[in-house]
């Protein structure tokens, strides 16, 4: 292409602003490099190649931030401004394409190339006409709808003779992004660029409509809350006038009068209904959209929503009622025993309140799930509220109204969640509520579960009295150590033990593998577990009290059986055991097993943990020293305290035990428990103390096959325990034959899973006297204690009399 088709001009890169050809168009310049361009303008031939900016947040464009197509203008007019701005008049000239900046110094000098337009014979024809007529009518309803677009303007638009001019003089007059019309001015077909604009302006017209439209509805609907106020306000007065309402002016139906009619309805306590038609009263006094209105309207409305004398239809059928629970749940007997006597009273005594019951238990045995499922049985209304981690009173009694942003508390809510008067309210983890400078919130929770005083329950925010005596409540815990004392006295306490391998076997069975079958799309037929690979599950893979975790491991086999039938490896699973470590990994726990041979100073304790029962070796060694007494293994104060009541009893009998008297003076005595990194406490460590102590000091090794629990005191006597259902399954995992237990657990036995009671043999004892010549073998002792002949006499005298042993 030859030279003489380009042109040499100064540039000028300007920001959301457009120049066309044809048009006049003034804008200020401020920029170091606009300024300059302008002046090199005016000081040659006035013409200056302006072009528009991307980016326009930037100050110093370079070549990429500028559109590639402009306008070639001349300068008309310049008018210095104070503080070294320039205001520009310029009218456009043609169509420009940038080819090469040659310099950027102090102003931007480029090389560009003037463009035709195209198209010349199409522009005359009557498709060209046509869109010519519709792109002026389009700008003249759009000038119209907009409101600042002159007359004249339009005028002017109908005055052009060319589609290319309409085009660009109504782009330029018209307001849309800068870049829809970049897009306007690098179209060179005139027609095409009249498509353009008909689109544009079709779509600006179309969001004007809208704009206008919601314009209306804001205004209207503002003009007639005024319109409202003012007519109330009218109707004030003359009631006033009137006397209070008129004589023979029939009031009209308004919101007052609707809240009136709701509340008559209802059938509320005198009392209550007189509360709340004041509250009507009071709303009429107010100015309608004020806050303190507002606030009636939404007290209001949340008291008139409440179940005040809504009842779920209660079932009373027994049997029906133990067919649902024993679908849902396997084992858990005394729940659902006192669920069934609770309603058989009820057929009895209908006007009988309904129970406050506290289920305890550790994790994953069933609280939450069988409250639910005692909801299903009575067929009423469920709401759960979990308190874990509540600190705030406000939380359960709600905020005082004339608060912003009140609400009535937890339990009213929950009423109005069930939309029932008679719902299962369950109140979750309710050993974990806390308290601070907000409040006590186990204190807030007093009136609700007294069945003396929630007849008459009252939230903060309604301050009105409501029935509670209907709701079956039912708390959940993990432990009532941390929960107050007043509190727990108000709940009937319903311990939930551990479950036995065997109850855990028939729940996976009944509950665990259907429900995991059916989330993985498994049938019967394509996976299947024996009883052995569960039961080795249940040993190797989870060490807790509940099943959550087994039910994890069940999901696990069910998703790598997928995964596995997927991809082709397989079409069924039969889950045996002694193969899991395909589906499963590596074996989690080993399971326990006894000593090779009995030993000196060993004894086999029982512990009572979250996850269940578990056996605690405890060792003691004795060696020569100053009569230290050196106790590890991570142990609390109440255990240490147990370990020095088991050796002052060792000195208060060591001449008949046949041991130096001096011991405690010459010798050292070091008590450890294994694994240390666990925290341990309590008294029931006593007695597996007291007889391995004696172990170690007079050389008889104890029975490996032994394990005992009892809290010891200095003379001797053992005291009762608790946890012993699970501490002897724990004892049958570990392959123990008998367990000595305190006298006063004997009862308890009964409580012991049927299994377990016939693996064991159980010795109780009120004495550890009566439990040392079965405990420890002094025929092997590795020295003879002085005076061993009489230790044998005093033991067998109290074996007769202290101990028993119970097959």
């Amino acid at each position: 292409m030859e030279d003489d088709v380009y042109e040499l001009l100064p540039m000028l890169a300007l920001r959301a602003v457009t120049v066309f050809p044809n048009m006049l168009l003034n804008f200020d310049v401020e920029r170091r490099k606009s300024t300059g361009a302008v002046d090199a303008a005016n000081e040659g031939d006035r013409k200056i190649f302006i072009v528009g900016q991307r980016d326009i947040s930037k100050e110093t464009p370079d070549a990429d931030d500028m559109y590639q197509t402009g306008t070639v203008c001349h300068v008309k007019q310049l008018l210095r401004l104070p503080g070294g701005g320039i205001k520009v008049l310029v009218e456009g000239k043609y169509r420009a394409r940038l080819e090469h900046i040659i310099g950027e110094r102090k102003y931007y000098y480029v090389k560009v190339r003037p463009l035709l337009d195209g198209e010349g014979r199409q522009s005359k024809t009557a498709r060209a006409e046509a869109l010519m007529r519709k792109a002026v009518g389009l700008f003249d309803t759009y000038a119209a709808m907009s409101g600042h677009i002159g007359k004249e303007v339009v005028l002017a638009a109908f005055g052009a003779s060319d589609p290319g001019s309409v085009a660009d003089f109504i782009a330029q007059n018209t307001f849309m992004k800068p870049e829809k019309k970049q897009l306007i001015l690098e179209t060179l077909r005139p027609v095409k660029r009249l498509e353009l604009i008909c689109d544009m302006l079709a779509r600006e017209t179309e969001v004007l409509g809208i704009e206008r439209q919601l314009g209306e509805k804001l205004r209207g609907r503002i003009e007639g809350q005024h319109r409202e106020y003012v007519l109330r306000e009218q109707l004030r007065l003359i009631q006033n006038e009137l006397g209070g309402g008129g004589a023979g002016v029939p009031p009209e139906e308004t919101e007052s009068d609707d809240y009136r009619t709701r509340i008559c309805a209802i059938g509320l306590a005198p009392e209550t209904e007189k509360k709340l038609l004041r509250e009507v009263d009071r709303l009429d006094r107010l100015h309608f959209g004020s806050a303190e209105a507002t606030v009636a309207y939404a007290y209001l409305d949340t008291c008139l929503e409440l179940p005040w004398n809504r009842r779920a239809r209660e079932r009373l059928d027994v049997d029906a009622a133990r067919r649902i629970l024993n679908k849902d749940h396997f084992g858990l007997e005394k729940v659902k025993e006192r669920l069934l006597e609770y309603l058989a009273v009820r057929q009895l005594s209908p006007e009988l309140r309904g129970p406050i019951i506290c289920l305890v238990g550790a994790p994953g045995v069933g609280k939450t799930s069988v409250a639910i499922s005692m909801a299903r049985a009575l067929g009423r209304k469920l709401a759960r509220l979990s308190l874990g981690g509540v600190h705030d009173e406000a939380e359960i009694r709600g905020h005082r109204k004339t608060y912003i942003g009140s609400m009535p508390g937890r339990i009213i809510n929950a009423l109005n969640q069930a939309q029932s008067k008679n719902p299962l309210l369950l109140l979750d983890e309710i050993d974990k509520l806390g308290n601070d400078h907000r409040g006590d919130p186990a204190s807030a929770l007093l009136e609700a579960l007294d069945p003396e005083q929630n007849h008459a329950f009252r939230d903060h925010y309604l301050e009105l009295p409501f029935d509670l005596s209907e709701v079956m409540f039912v708390t959940t815990a993990n432990t009532t150590s941390t929960i107050p004392k007043p509190l727990l006295d108000r709940m009937e306490v319903i311990e939930l033990p551990s479950y036995t391998d065997i109850e855990k076997l028939q729940i996976a069975k009944r509950h665990l593998i259907p429900k995991q079958r059916a989330r993985h799309g498994l049938s019967g037929r394509r996976i299947r577990f024996e009883d052995d690979a569960v039961l080795e599950m249940i040993a190797g893979y989870t060490r807790e009290a509940g099943v959550r975790l087994l039910e994890r491991e069940i999901a696990s086999a069910c998703r790598k059986t997928a995964a596995g039938i997927v991809s082709g490896r397989y079409e069924k699973m039969v889950v045996r055991a002694g193969a899991l470590d395909e589906l499963l990994g590596v074996r989690k726990y080993q399971p326990e097993t006894l000593a090779g041979s009995d030993e000196v100073g060993l004894v086999k304790g029982l512990a009572w943990t979250a996850a269940g029962g578990s056996t605690l070796d405890v060792e003691v060694n004795v060696v020569p020293g100053t009569g230290k007494l050196e106790l590890t293994g991570n142990l609390g104060d109440v255990m240490k305290e147990s370990a020095k009541a088991a050796v002052s009893y060792i000195r208060s009998r060591a001449v008949k035990l046949g041991i130096d008297d001096n011991f405690y003076k010459e010798k050292d005595i070091h008590i450890h428990f294994t694994e240390g990194a666990v925290q341990k406490d309590g008294p029931s460590a006593g007695a597996a103390m007291a007889v391995a102590a004696i172990s170690a000091l007079t050389g008889a090794p104890v029975r490996r096959d032994i394990a005992m629990t009892g809290e010891i005191t200095l003379r001797g006597r053992v005291l009762r325990i608790g946890g012993l259902k699970e501490k002897t399954m724990a004892a049958m995992r570990a392959g123990v034959k008998t367990v000595i237990i305190p006298l006063e657990n004997e009862p308890d036995i009964e409580d012991i899973d049927p299994t377990v009671r016939a693996a064991l043999d159980f010795i109780t004892t009120d004495n550890i006297d009566g439990i040392l010549d079965v405990s420890l073998n002094f025929s092997e002792a590795r020295r003879a204690p002085d005076g061993g002949e009489a230790i044998r006499v005093m033991l067998g005298e109290r074996v007769d009399s202290g101990a028993a042993i119970r097959q």
